[in-house]
């Protein structure tokens, strides 16, 4: 008897192959790092490190981890890494643990402003619930704040200041960041999970030189497994020798068991993929593919966050049309053959919940090998979804919310003309394979 779930399996590839996946955090790997996915190194325990285990019969996995760790350095210039983190939210937390105290400051960027969780969301996360969290936002051009940042930080006196976003279309000023992080004498802390890729394509500013600990997750643009990694530069090695050491006890016993040595042996192959100068071709085309959605979705009267994006996402800002609309445009989207996820925007006049933005981004589309013609197709699309339900806002009555999405959802499930973009959707989608480059 086949297990459904096989079907589900295929199922779920075939969604992929016909529709676009604009999510800025999706990606798809190649069939290299796949291929290690469903090895027989999930069937292995390795709690502990390399030559230090707690189980015997970890002669080969301690090469594999080894391996990795070397690439790695290599790859980004730094003396010290750790690959078993099994994702980015808890490597935040084990890089936190690991130089704080509970109630010691941390400042981070605000969740709307284009921030994370982990970056000391008040209340809600390990980071504000265990620490004094301060969040910093934007300017009026929808820039980081730095005076804003600067005058919280000689304020507070932050222990870890995270540089780091996760819905940030513009270039990360590190520098700046170390400038106030000195001031202040913080550890300063880069996330750099959405722009690794760009980082090592040389398509966006290093942290390396500035800051004192890197962390990344390894499935975005660094187009590996679902994993995380955390580097500690030599900067973060001359203020505390102990420091990567500290980190290690962090990730065991303090916030895990053991590692998933598959998701290990992918990052250490995409770290070699990395290395290869297709990879600076694949880096360059996201930058320029984001440029042209972006460019495509402003000339059709789509208003973005800032106005557009130097890196590899865009945050779409709906309400010139209403409020708490991202729901609406993203369901919409998804039935038309489209997926991307809806955002809050800078000052959300609604909630997270019923925001009034979308994030949408260009890796995965070039992992496929789209370039920019498909960048214009894919933005009239999307303006052509805008324009087709901006007529559906969100009640202001919150308790009429819950059974207005409901009806929307079941009305536009059957809506003709998002059927009819769906198969043209699909005819285009079905030319790219998941993974072209």
């Amino acid at each position: 008897m086949t297990d459904i779930i096989y079907q589900y399996v295929e199922e779920e590839e075939q969604r992929q192959k016909e529709m676009i996946g604009l999510i800025p955090s999706e990606n798809h790997m190649s069939s290299d790092v796949a291929k290690v996915l469903s090895s027989s190194l999930s069937s292995k325990y390795a709690e502990g490190y390399a030559d230090r285990r707690y189980y015997e019969g970890n002669q080969i996995i301690d090469k594999i981890e080894k391996e990795a760790i070397a690439r790695l350095k290599e790859l980004f210039g730094v003396p010290y890494v750790n690959v078993q983190p099994h994702s980015g939210t808890p490597a935040n937390s084990i890089i936190q643990f690991a130089i704080m105290e509970p109630g010691e400051t941390l400042l981070g960027l605000q969740l709307g402003a284009g921030g994370h969780l982990t970056h000391g969301h008040p209340r809600v996360t390990f980071s504000g619930k265990f620490f004094n969290a301060v969040q910093f936002g934007l300017d009026a051009e929808a820039r980081i704040d730095f005076d804003q940042m600067r005058a919280l930080a000689l304020e507070h006196k932050p222990k870890v200041i995270m540089a780091g976003t996760t819905s940030y279309p513009f270039t990360l000023d590190f520098a700046r960041f170390r400038e106030i992080a000195d001031e202040v004498g913080a550890w300063l802390v880069a996330d750099i999970s959405h722009i690794t890729g760009l980082v090592i394509g040389e398509q966006h500013p290093s942290p390396v030189p500035h800051v004192d600990v890197i962390m990344s997750t390894t499935h975005k643009t660094f187009r590996g497994p679902r994993g995380a990694m955390i580097l500690v530069t030599e900067r973060g090695l001359e203020r505390d020798p102990k420091l990567g050491a500290n980190i290690n006890k962090a990730v065991i016993p303090g916030m895990q068991g053991g590692p998933h040595n598959a998701s290990v042996a992918g990052i250490a192959i995409a770290a070699r993929l990395a290395a290869e100068p297709a990879f600076k071709v694949y880096a360059r085309n996201v930058c320029e593919n984001a440029v042209v959605l972006a460019d495509t979705l402003t000339a059709a009267d789509v208003k973005l966050v800032g106005g557009g994006t130097e890196n590899h996402l865009m945050v779409v800002d709906l309400t010139t049309h209403s409020d708490g609309l991202g729901t609406q445009v993203a369901y919409a989207l998804d039935v038309a053959g489209i997926y991307a996820n809806r955002n809050a925007i800078p000052n959300e006049p609604v909630s997270p919940f019923y925001p009034s933005g979308l994030r949408i981004g260009t890796p995965l589309v070039t992992t496929r090998g789209m370039g920019q013609s498909e960048m214009k197709r894919i933005g009239e699309w999307i303006a052509s979804v805008v324009r087709h339900v901006r007529a559906d806002t969100l009640p202001e009555d919150r308790k009429e919310r819950s059974a207005f999405l409901k009806a929307f959802k079941e009305r536009v499930r059957s809506d003709a003309t998002l059927l009819a973009m769906q198969e043209e959707v699909r005819a285009m989608s079905v030319e790219f394979p998941l993974f072209a480059v």
